[in-house]
């Protein structure tokens, strides 16, 4: 009879050394006491939590980490990027720049809050309340204060919610960190997650039979095509395969899409811990590399990069998870010690990673950088006369009015057609825009306003053309075969804008906001915007073509390894 195998433990996910720069917040609020045995612990004020919590949020919507910037900064550099990456790369490091001045969040869906504690052994937090309530109160602090969106939705019947007017609730996850040598430390991670990339979390449950490259790499050649861009790549990409349940393969994808695992071994063992799978990564990237998507309009910056993570699993379960972080990519770490309130570095300077190349210099080079100005002031029989000319992965400059409206708005549209309305006029003369600003700042015209997903509009389009409206449409990422079909019965256009540049769009193209009707819905309404130089791409055209479509088809391929590894 053999013997019982060893006991031996060892985290999950053992992460090893935190890196991580950090510039102090304060000193206040934070102490060391003496306890029984001679113990000392870290006594810590609401009020501290209460700081870090609002910090993380304002510097998160405004600044972005040097590794992210340097990695846009590549794009431009890199003489095999398209036009198109490098176009949005510079967009992006422009966005950046207008962001950092801290006016403007670099994105209008300013997210879910999320935050994740580990709090050590010998930690106390005075004052009675739980510290959920203290890290609360300090996002709740930072969305009342800045210009930032409140995205919320509390249900009030299983039917029908109400926006909660604060960005709250937010997820708060605290966990006891019994680690040797952190007893007396109180470590975070924040996150602002918006819609975009929060819809482009995906769990597959799969089998062993995907466990080998060839099967692997088939596997995520097709899911990695459908993620789509309209959660604003270039992404950060992560892939979990395996783990002890489904929901934790999900939360460790997450984590590894914010770089919060990036210190875990490289190698298994027999005890079942988590581990990177490095030589996997430069595979997978390779492979997205291949697609032909890009940094949204055709190339091949699909991602800035990859982790892949292999977790332990029960013998009949194989889930593999996918996650993204996008071009807000907004997170950092935070930390309470004895020396007191500390905070991740964030870059406050963007504008050093902008480049010396021109935007005339992009729109000058080569055939796909041409640049067609759209007057959109001229009627609509005239605006898509024009668009009928120019292919798919044009590029656009639209001067002019844009009607707004996003997902509320289309629904009530929806129920106006149903009861045998009209179509609004505004919408059958305007081109329409799939947006939600964030709140105005003092002195602009509009707040950050970047475009929403369109697909969560694809089920109106067919209904809405046909009554004579929506027949040209603006918004970010890929569009269903409903849409192409209803383009090409109808004559319609889908025009693509780049997904992130959120406080650029405010700064340089918007001109003038006002509301059209709803104004009870908050950011909801619907809008009448005026816009100047506004960039955005031809994608789905009046004969059916989607630039997409061609990209969405997994191909026989052989990802083979770079040099060196």
């Amino acid at each position: 009879m053999s013997s019982a195998p060893r006991f031996d433990y060892e985290d999950l996910l053992p992460i090893g050394a935190d890196t991580t720069t950090y510039r102090r917040l304060t000193t206040d609020g934070v102490r060391t006491v003496e306890g029984p045995g001679g113990r000392t612990f870290l006594e810590i004020d609401p009020a501290a939590l209460r700081l870090l919590a609002d910090t993380a949020m304002h510097d998160i919507a405004h600044y972005l980490r040097p590794a992210h910037l340097a990695q846009l900064r590549r794009i431009v550099d890199d003489p095999d990027a398209s036009n198109n990456d490098k176009f949005v790369a510079l967009d992006l490091l422009k966005n950046a720049g207008i962001a950092a001045a801290g006016v403007l969040p670099m994105c209008q869906d300013t997210g879910t809050a999320i935050v994740m504690g580990k709090k050590g052994s010998h930690v106390l937090v005075d004052g009675g309340a739980p510290d959920e309530a203290a890290l609360a109160h300090g996002v709740h602090d930072a969305y009342t204060r800045l210009n930032l969106r409140y995205s919320q939705m509390a249900p009030l019947t299983t039917w029908e919610e109400t926006n909660t007017g604060s960005n709250l609730p937010a997820q708060i996850e605290l966990y006891a960190d019994s680690a040797a040598g952190h007893e007396t430390a109180y470590k975070f991670l924040f996150m602002a997650k918006g819609g975009g990339s929060a819809n482009k979390s995906f769990l597959f449950q799969e089998t062993k039979a995907i466990l080998n490259p060839d099967a692997m790499l088939a596997f995520l050649d097709e899911k990695l095509r459908g993620l789509g861009t309209s959660a604003c790549p270039p992404y950060h990409l992560a892939i979990v395969i395996g783990g002890t349940s489904a929901e934790f393969a999900l939360k460790t994808a997450k984590y590894a899409s914010a770089k919060y695992l990036d210190e875990l071994p490289t190698k298994g063992s027999p005890v079942g811990h988590g581990f990177r799978d490095v030589e996997l990564e430069e595979r997978v990237l390779e492979l997205t590399r291949q697609f032909g998507i890009g940094a949204q309009f055709g190339g091949k910056y699909f991602c800035h990069d990859v982790r892949v993570v292999r977790l332990p699993r029960h013998g009949a379960s194989l889930p593999v998870a996918i996650a993204v972080s996008c071009s807000a990519d907004r997170q950092c770490l935070g930390k309470i010690t004895a020396e007191g309130v500390f905070i991740e570095q964030l870059e406050t300077d963007p504008a050093r990673f902008l480049p010396e190349v021109t935007q005339e210099q992009l729109d000058g080079d080569g055939d796909e950088a041409d640049v067609v100005e759209i007057d959109l002031n001229r009627p609509m029989d005239e605006i898509l006369a024009e668009l009928t000319k120019h292919p798919v992965k044009t590029r656009l400059s639209l001067t002019g009015p844009l009607v707004v409206a996003r997902d509320i708005a289309h629904a009530k549209i929806k129920e106006r057609l149903d009861a045998g309305e009209e179509m609004p006029d505004y919408l059958k003369q305007n081109a329409v825009y799939y947006a939600g600003p964030a709140k105005t700042p003092e002195g602009y015209a509009s707040g950050s306003f970047g475009p929403t997903t369109a697909g969560r509009m694809d089920s109106y389009v067919e209904q809405f053309q046909a009554a004579g409206g929506s027949m040209v449409m603006l918004a970010k990422g890929n569009r269903s075969k409903q849409v192409t079909d209803a383009c090409r019965t109808h004559g319609g256009f889908y025009l693509g804008s780049i997904g992130g540049p959120a406080a650029r769009l405010a700064q340089d193209c918007i001109t003038s906001v006002e509301v059209l009707e709803y104004p009870e819905l908050g950011m909801e309404a619907i809008w009448k915007i005026e816009v100047r130089d506004f960039p955005a791409f031809v994608v789905v055209d009046d004969k059916g073509e989607d630039f997409f479509a061609a990209t969405a088809k997994p191909t026989a391929f052989t990802i083979g390894k770079r040099s060196g590894l």
